[in-house]
């Protein structure tokens, strides 16, 4: 499964937007959040779809899927929870 290329993150583009918005994430390049000095979020793309890699509290990562609106609703919805937003 490779990173996420420009198109993909084109049809991504509204939920960046959203995560933009939060304080708490950095955006170092694009599609990839840094929360502090750590890589937090990231998406790959593959034949099955996009996904959003997000960061747990055990450094480990949790792959959402982020093809369609209500995943990508999911996918900011467990953005604010970990900021408890």
């Amino acid at each position: 499964m490779r990173h996420a290329g420009a198109a993909a993150l084109d049809r991504l583009e509204p939920l960046l937007a959203e995560l933009r918005r939060m304080p708490d994430l950095t955006e170092r390049s694009r599609g990839v959040f840094y929360r502090r000095s750590r890589a937090w979020l990231h998406f790959h793309e593959d034949p099955a779809g996009l996904f959003a890699d997000v960061r747990r509290a055990d450094g480990e990562f949790d792959r959402l899927p982020a093809d369609g609106d209500g995943a990508r609703a999911a996918v900011l919805e467990r953005v604010r929870a970990d900021f408890g937003r």
